[in-house]
């Protein structure tokens, strides 16, 4: 069975369906919390910013107009949150610029920000051995040096590209929740995804070399 339809889902919501908040509890929490934690100094933090909001998502259904989906609106309370919060802790993330250039790769071997899908290869390289469903330690290697990768990055763009490529976001939806431009948006997720796929390029540059040598 599919996740229901926003009207649906808010249909039961407001009529107090524990069924349909079990089911978008359970199914957003994860990314949720994982975005709360980028605002706030801990683990336990996040938690109570995820609490809190579910909270405040329960008491301001009625309010919800559905000029975005229900989803991002939740997500949204989510970051509002989770920033007073972090103010509290003096932990804060600046978002009205895009100063923060991170670490770098060659940018002339991905599409800039003015693209419709910034960071990604001009020209993928080739041959690059894509692991089977049988090669799961290459699977879960490759999985660690986006991790990896990951934690190098400047707050922003981890967060931007986490939206985007892990939790699936459009562009749109990343731009309401985080209250960016569109072209600071593309900005971020272009350094972001340039980086972590200049590892990846490394990566099976490595393993190609020592293939040969083998």
């Amino acid at each position: 069975m599919g996740f229901p339809p926003d009207s649906e889902l808010v249909a039961r919501l407001r009529s107090r369906d524990e069924d349909a908040f079990a089911l978008m509890v359970g199914s957003w929490s994860g990314g949720m919390l994982r975005l709360a934690r980028n605002f706030v100094s801990t683990n336990d933090s996040a938690a109570e910013v995820l609490q809190d909001t579910w909270l405040a998502v329960i008491n301001g259904l009625e309010s919800f107009e559905g000029r975005s989906s229900l989803k991002t609106w939740v997500c949204r309370i989510l970051v509002n949150t989770a920033k007073r919060r972090g103010v509290k802790e003096g932990r804060t993330i600046p978002w009205s610029s895009v100063h923060d250039q991170g670490p770098t790769v060659d940018p002339a071997q991905f599409l800039g920000p003015e693209s419709e899908d910034p960071g990604d290869w001009r020209v993928f390289p080739k041959p690059w051995p894509m692991p089977s469903p049988e090669q799961e330690a290459v699977t879960k290697e490759i999985r660690g040096v986006v991790e990896e990768a990951l934690t190098q990055l400047p707050e922003r763009q981890r967060i931007v590209i986490t939206l985007r490529d892990i939790d699936e976001y459009d562009a749109d939806e990343v731009c309401s929740i985080l209250d960016l431009s569109q072209a600071n948006q593309r900005v971020l997720l272009h350094r972001a995804r340039a980086f972590v796929r200049g590892k990846l390029e490394e990566y099976f540059s490595t393993a190609k070399a020592v293939d040969h040598e083998g």
